[in-house]
């Protein structure tokens, strides 16, 4: 019973840590960021599993885990408050060629970021090629550009 009150204690943890690191932290992982992923990975292991590093304590963890990712997947689709908070929502981050400056602020996005991803997605080169510009919750950025057959202002 105490392996698996570890491993929800350690999965709340490190929802709520992830979740305060932003949707772009999880988009684009640095080498910086993997080596700090590779010290929680070993920390929260050690956490959970404490003194007993028997293969029947691991399982034990590992399904504890499983079952709480299965239970957070229903909870977030029987109910979009939980999904919000769990998942996050997308930012606005450019309406009709105009940069949302409070918006980049807010979620840590640079100019460049949203450039990078037009040019990607979109082939676009300016801000002004774009209609909308979303930061997803996942991280990525989506580019909805601004259409051709419509007469320029």
């Amino acid at each position: 019973m105490d392996a698996v009150l570890r491993a929800v204690a350690i999965y709340l943890i490190l929802l709520v840590v992830f979740r305060l690191t932003g949707k772009r932290t999880l988009a684009q992982i640095t080498t910086f960021d993997l080596v700090i992923l590779l010290i929680v990975g070993e920390s929260t292991q050690q956490a959970m599993l404490g003194e007993d590093f028997s293969i029947v304590h691991a399982t034990l963890v590992i399904v504890s885990l499983v079952l709480l990712q299965r239970g957070s997947d229903y909870l977030a689709w029987k109910f979009d408050a939980f999904d919000r908070v769990t998942e996050g929502v997308p930012s606005l981050l450019v309406s009709d060629g105009e940069v949302l400056k409070k918006a980049l602020a807010a979620n840590k996005v640079k100019e460049a970021d949203i450039l990078e991803a037009a040019r990607d997605k979109q082939g676009l080169e300016r801000l002004d090629q774009i209609k909308w510009a979303v930061l997803e919750a996942s991280g990525h950025i989506t580019i909805v550009p601004k259409d051709k057959a419509a007469p320029q202002a």
